[in-house]
């Protein structure tokens, strides 16, 4: 029981930094806007995060650096891509590529150096508890940030006005806008605070998860793989945390299977997880082909589950909106 606990915490661990990457891409999707600078971001974050905290000796400051650096980036996105009317994928893949090289360029000097950490926060009186305590007992505070983010991304985006203003825009700009809704303004608000959290998430990669800054790092790739989890979440911050958190346990499960299978080679395990999320985010999206539907179809009870998990993209995503054009 305690081997299993540990095991879960070492998912949550994991797990953490996606999840609040993920978190941040969906509230940026959900307005309509496509952030493709994930992977660059996570990159400058962690490496702004590790040299702040370094620099000061206060991980904390690192985190807000990270912060400051995630939703900078996202920013320079927003203006070009909302107000300038620039193809959006075009410039978060080029901002992606700008960020990784100056991630690596300007964190040349930290790289390798010893550095404070985020360290654990422990829960007093359940650390007895079997199963809770080796979860949650002793745990780093991206752990709980992450499943706090959780549920306020969840709480804002469905049970508020402002999470209300935010599905408008993602699905009918016009029409938010001809209810007087700053279609613009919002769609950037949302790409900063999505941009904040994908910071965030880079300084827990190097202030939790993996501490300190090199090449390689640790997260590389975990921008795309972000990207690739809203899409099996459907763009429901609750469904993309439990993919973030799936692809994790498959991470954590290779390290188990390599100790069990020490003859593979170590790369096949590191490896797995990424084609193990293909499989999944193709078999997810089998709902939308003709002949699962004509199944469906044919078999009512099955209706519900479908409408279960729906994958369905915010109908305006990626679509530029001009207000000058009118209604």
């Amino acid at each position: 029981m305690e081997t299993f606990g540990l095991t879960l915490a070492a998912i949550l661990l994991a797990g953490a930094p996606l999840v609040l990457a993920t978190l941040g891409e969906t509230l940026t999707e959900k307005a309509g806007i496509i952030n493709l600078s994930l992977d660059g971001s996570i990159l400058l974050a962690a490496m702004t995060a590790f040299a702040i905290s370094s620099t000061f000796d206060n991980p904390w400051l690192g985190v807000l650096g990270g912060m400051a650096v995630g939703a900078a980036i996202a920013g320079i996105l927003g203006v070009i891509g909302i107000y300038l009317g620039q193809s959006q994928l075009a410039v978060g893949f080029i901002l992606t590529l700008l960020s990784r090289d100056l991630a690596y360029f300007l964190g040349h000097s930290f790289s390798r150096q010893p550095g404070p950490d985020l360290g654990l926060w422990i829960i007093p009186g359940i650390g007895s508890i079997p199963l809770i305590g080796p979860v949650f007992g002793s745990q780093s505070p991206v752990v709980y940030m992450g499943l706090a983010a959780i549920f306020g991304c969840w709480w804002w985006m469905y049970r508020t006005e402002g999470g209300m203003r935010l599905r408008a825009v993602g699905e009918s700009p016009r029409a938010a806008f001809g209810r007087g809704i700053r279609v613009r303004l919002v769609r950037l608000s949302y790409c900063l605070a999505g941009g904040a959290l994908v910071g965030m998430a880079g300084a827990a990669y190097s202030l939790a998860v993996k501490t300190g800054w090199g090449r390689p790092q640790g997260c590389e790739g975990a921008g795309w793989i972000a990207l690739a989890i809203v899409i099996f979440g459907g763009w429901h911050p609750v469904r993309a945390a439990l993919g973030a958190f799936f692809f994790a346990g498959l991470q954590v499960s290779g390290i188990y299977l390599q100790e069990i299978f020490p003859s593979i080679p170590a790369p096949v395990f590191q490896v797995a997880p990424f084609p193990m999320m293909i499989l999944t985010l193709l078999a997810v999206n089998m709902g939308r082909m003709g002949w699962i539907q004509d199944i469906v179809r044919r078999h009512p009870f099955l209706k519900s589950f479908s409408k279960g998990w729906s994958i369905e993209a915010p109908a305006a995503l990626g679509q530029d909106f001009d207000p000058k054009k009118g209604l």
